[in-house]
């Protein structure tokens, strides 16, 4: 599974909008028709339905995060710290192959404007796939895209 891709199933698997992640053991135990129908919805990275509300998720997974390791983690504005918060593997090298799988084309050995562009398009990549991002975030990316 690619980095990306981590990341992605590790957001979908924790969020409430995921009919498979909380529903199996309802329709186990009441097996009616409308109980069984509702859990094949829309896979969850799937745009459809409700957008997933990221701050208020990655908020909740930080200040969990952030007590187990004693450390003030800032998703909003590191890469690296957006994937520990996920439990991802947020090494440079890791940084390196993200930033390859989403078609970086700067010098990937300057890890600052990496780290940059890698936050910028995660966000981006997570919005349009149903995530919801504060205003301040998209605001942000745009500028980052298009300039004043």
């Amino acid at each position: 599974m690619s980095i990306f891709e981590t990341i992605r199933s590790k957001l979908s698997g924790k969020t409430p909008v995921t009919p498979a992640a909380t529903a199996p053991a309802a329709p186990s135990e009441k097996a009616t028709a409308t109980r069984t129908a509702a859990p094949s919805a829309p896979a969850p990275a799937s745009p459809p339905g409700q957008p997933v509300d990221l701050p208020a998720l990655l908020d909740a997974l930080c200040g969990k995060r952030s007590e187990k390791l004693n450390e003030k983690l800032e998703w909003r504005n590191s890469t690296a710290d957006l994937m520990r918060v996920l439990s991802v593997d947020n090494s440079v090298q890791a940084r390196q192959e993200l930033a390859k799988e989403l078609q970086y084309d700067g010098d990937i050995k300057n890890t600052a404007a990496t780290d940059c562009w890698l936050h910028g398009q995660i966000m981006a990549i997570l919005a349009a796939n149903g995530g919801k991002l504060p205003n301040e975030l998209r605001r942000r990316w745009y500028l980052s895209h298009y300039g004043p």
